[in-house]
């Protein structure tokens, strides 16, 4: 067993990769400039995540070693080589550490904030787990903070779409609850139910109702690939953004306690496909509509 008193942090790592994400991380869609500072990032968080979400580390070691990854990161401590890492890229591209601190915030209510009362609480939680992820790759890219209301969107659809997927094995695993109290409450329905083999009917429309208002939180960023200036980005945003609403609409027919609610690897690239041909469409006829609203010069 690994003391967490010593060592890197990323000895407690689940072993997941980027690969394993539900969604697109710097995929080959992104410019190879940017990967390598997108890739330290991301060692960064799923690190810290995966302390935060260890089943056996008791609460006070889990903090111990988030706070070494920050002090790795504010250039306090070398102690850690993956919070070191991040540090160098960041200062290489002469970005700041805010988005990674952000992240810091949210794997430490993590451990110590086990319910959320309703929809606010839940976003707020959001603001710090999923928000700066998307708003620090914006940063890499070099563009507008006028794209993150979109983005914001899209991130906290993307966060709920995760708790509803795992919102069995977080309650079992870790006594984690992200499913509003007064959601359950709204349809009759206890935390305990989460640990059931199936839903009952009443957690199954609870969990469908959460769902059905993501899809709706999600319809505030399609818009949002349109928004950003680098091509390759776009394209991303549009490939997530067409995986996630696929996922939204699985999730308020099926039952993540018993049945599959994700996509197949043949699904993945089929979506992929559609996110690019939808992305590149309505890029070009953006241009196209830009063009033909110039107006002409006389001769």
């Amino acid at each position: 067993m690994n003391d967490a008193s010593t060592g890197d942090a990323k000895n407690w790592r689940s072993g997941k990769g980027h690969r394993d994400e539900n969604f697109p991380v710097a995929s080959w869609l992104i410019h190879p400039h940017h990967r390598k500072v997108i890739l330290a990032f991301y060692n960064f968080v799923r690190t810290a995540d995966d302390i935060a979400d260890h089943a056996a580390l008791p609460a006070q070691d889990k903090l111990g070693l988030l706070d070494r990854l920050e002090a790795g990161l504010s250039g306090d401590s070398d102690d850690d080589a993956t919070a070191v890492e991040l540090r160098a890229a960041l200062a290489e591209r002469a970005l700041p550490p805010r988005h990674a601190q952000d992240l810091l915030a949210a794997f430490k209510l993590d451990v110590t904030k086990l319910r959320y009362l309703d929809w606010d609480d839940l976003l707020h939680y959001c603001a710090y787990s999923a928000m700066p992820v998307g708003r620090f790759v914006l940063d890499v890219h070099g563009e507008s903070r006028g794209t993150w209301p979109a983005n914001d969107a899209l991130c906290a659809a993307l966060q709920i779409i995760n708790h509803l997927q795992d919102c069995r094995d977080d309650y079992l695993n870790l006594d984690r609850v992200y499913i509003p109290l007064d959601t359950l409450a709204a349809h009759n329905v206890g935390v305990e139910a989460l640990g059931e083999p199936r839903a009952s009917p009443p957690l199954r429309a609870a969990l469908h109702s959460l769902a059905e208002r993501t899809e709706r939180l999600l319809g505030d960023s399609d818009f949002f690939p349109l928004l950003i200036n680098d091509r390759r980005l776009s394209l991303e945003v549009s490939v997530i953004n067409t995986l996630a609403h696929r996922l939204t609409r699985i999730l308020t027919t099926r039952d993540p306690l018993s049945e599959r609610v994700h996509l197949s690897v043949p699904a993945i690239a089929g979506l992929t496909m559609i996110g690019i041909l939808s992305g590149a469409s309505r890029r070009l006829g953006r241009r196209f509509s830009a063009t033909s609203q110039k107006p002409r010069v006389r001769e």
